[in-house]
């Protein structure tokens, strides 16, 4: 898993969802000019790469390979979507710090500047998407199926792609914590004393930060406010509840976490393991916070393999792709398109969330996600870390 602080779903319904998803366009708060330059500059790169994934899939393997950033294989079923995109085009994909967090990608794209091995594209969450943009630290770039990809699921001026999503969830080791927690207000009684695992800095962690949200939603908050939920894991840590580890493969395999709040797509591919290691593990939705949460992808400026960079992001929200995030439980933005065609098997069907889950998925406006975010970076020290 990553996104820790090292790093630091019927078919009509479905259908439904994602058409429902298109009402909200996003947009960039980069001023006119440099998104112009921007645009322009990202736009002469992507004619040299063509403009049909074959033309663009060439032009990669001509550079031969695509450096990626904290991608493990158990997140998302990435393992199985890397596999498929290097079988498939012959390109070397590299994922460099598996574990690392939404911060330390930006962190890598700025200090890696003009290295052979900087990244080409990156995976963070929401709350780092305009620090991305207004950083110079992406490029535009829109897919070929960019039409079939929800409105409130990419950026208007295509500097970044959700290309899936999933729900935060608490999974608990049931083989240590035999009582299952159902909810955040179970997670605060004595019994689960240094028990309840938050993966990663929330100011630093895409996971981490939604965990917030999540439990904003169940206090009484909003995507308006967030300080609900601060002040839950203010309570939460004072209770002596609460540890902040990496909640890595490693980490879920020692006992080390007994409960998580994590995405519900992060243990389907550990349970091979999990089962040899004895544990069962199980995946609950909050029932009273229900949070559905994505992560963008993007091209990053000055890529050193521009076109592998295109051709991982067409690789990523092609059908190929978005299988491959249903394998792992997660969702992807072009579900209806995958359902329209008729792709998606019971047995695919089964690892979706249920037409009731996906009907309460809503995300916040990046404006919404700004505000939040900017009440972390001046709470979370004073009330929890610092604490």
């Amino acid at each position: 898993m990553r996104k820790s602080i090292s790093r630091v779903l019927p078919l009509l319904a479905g259908v439904a969802l994602l058409a429902a998803c298109s009402s909200g366009t996003t947009t960039s708060t980069e001023s006119a000019p440099a998104q112009s330059a921007a645009a322009s500059e990202a736009a002469a790169a992507g004619d040299s790469c063509g403009t049909t994934v074959e033309e663009i899939a060439a032009a990669a393997q001509a550079e031969g390979q695509v450096n990626l950033i904290a991608l493990p294989d158990t997140w998302a079923n990435y393992g199985g979507i890397l596999k498929s995109f290097r079988e498939t085009y012959g390109i070397e994909a590299p994922v460099a710090n598996p574990d690392a967090s939404s911060a330390d990608e930006l962190t890598a794209v700025t200090t890696l500047q003009g290295q052979p091995d900087k990244p080409d594209s990156i995976d963070i969450g929401p709350s780092f998407t305009q620090q991305a943009i207004d950083e110079g630290l992406v490029e535009p770039y829109k897919t070929t199926n960019w039409d079939q990809i929800p409105d409130n699921l990419k950026d208007a001026n295509g500097n970044w792609i959700g290309s899936y999503y999933g729900i935060m969830s608490i999974a608990t080791n049931a083989t240590l914590v035999p009582n299952v927690p159902t909810s955040f207000a179970d997670l605060l009684k004595p019994e689960y004393k240094g028990m309840v695992t938050l993966n990663g800095d929330p100011r630093e962690a895409g996971a981490a930060f939604a965990a917030v949200v999540a439990a904003s939603l169940a206090n009484g908050g909003s995507f308006d406010d967030l300080m609900p939920g601060i002040e839950y894991f203010a309570k939460l840590k004072e209770a002596g509840n609460l540890q902040v580890i990496d909640v890595t493969e490693a980490a879920v395999l020692s006992g080390d976490v007994p409960i998580a709040l994590d995405w519900t797509y992060n243990f389907p591919g550990l349970v091979p393991a999990l089962q040899e290691a004895g544990f069962d593990f199980q995946i609950k939705i909050p029932t009273d916070g229900f949070y559905g949460g994505y992560y963008a992808q993007s091209v990053v400026s000055d890529p050193v393999h521009p076109c592998a960079a295109r051709l991982w992001m067409e690789h990523i929200t092609g059908d190929a792709g978005a299988l491959g995030y249903i394998e792992g439980g997660a969702v992807p933005a072009r579900l209806a398109a995958l359902q329209e065609a008729g792709l998606i098997t019971p047995e695919m069907q089964a690892k979706l969330p249920t037409a009731e889950q996906l009907a309460q998925i809503a995300f916040p406006t990046p404006a919404q996600v700004d505000a939040m975010k900017a009440q972390l970076t001046e709470n979370w020290g004073p009330m929890v870390a610092d604490k």
